[in-house]
């Protein structure tokens, strides 16, 4: 049987009318780091949202493909209809449900995360994290964002993946981070 390539931490902030969005860019291969520099985050309809991906590559591109093409038919303004209507068909569609994968989607209104059992959530505090390195990451961004008001929404997906990269053994320090384009 052979193994899967995984694992990765992603992380998305909102504040003060910022919204940033990073992931680490480690790939293993079991126990073995298969590349170190893999972009796990993406710019879509001219960097008004974003999005990160924590699972399968491939399964990624095929959701982030399915999801530019329902931004598409319903307008870039309404990312969280488009979001939606990608959990229903992840959800119902025989092929979509065999991905395995999260997605992370931001633009200047809204955080959300999209899952393979058809769950949009909205998280609380703005804040958004997915990946073997999520927990480290989400509780160092709360840290963050209670204790450190002048930090921006991108200085804090940074620090926060550092850390989560000083403690999960499947994120690495090769960060991309993107922010919302007015």
């Amino acid at each position: 049987m052979m193994e899967k390539i995984r694992s990765t931490t992603v992380l998305a902030v909102k504040k003060n009318g910022q919204v940033a969005l990073g992931a680490d860019g480690q790939a293993t291969f079991g126990n073995t780091v298969a590349k170190s520099n893999v972009k796990k985050v993406r710019t879509l309809m001219e960097g008004k949202i974003l999005c990160g991906f924590a699972g399968s590559t491939a399964d990624a591109f095929t959701l982030m493909e399915r999801f530019q093409e329902k931004l598409n038919a319903f307008g870039e303004g309404n990312m969280k209809r488009a979001a939606i209507e990608l959990a229903k068909d992840w959800r119902t569609d025989r092929y979509l449900r065999k991905l395995e994968a999260m997605m992370i989607v931001a633009d200047k209104e809204d955080v959300l995360i999209i899952s393979g059992t058809g769950d949009v959530i909205e998280p609380d505090h703005d804040i958004a994290a997915i990946g073997s390195g999520s927990m480290y990451a989400q509780s160092a961004a709360l840290a963050l964002k209670k204790h450190a008001p002048d930090m921006t929404a991108e200085d804090m997906v940074r620090e926060g993946l550092d850390i989560a990269a000083d403690i999960c053994i499947y994120t690495n320090h090769n960060f991309v981070i993107e922010t919302v384009k007015e």
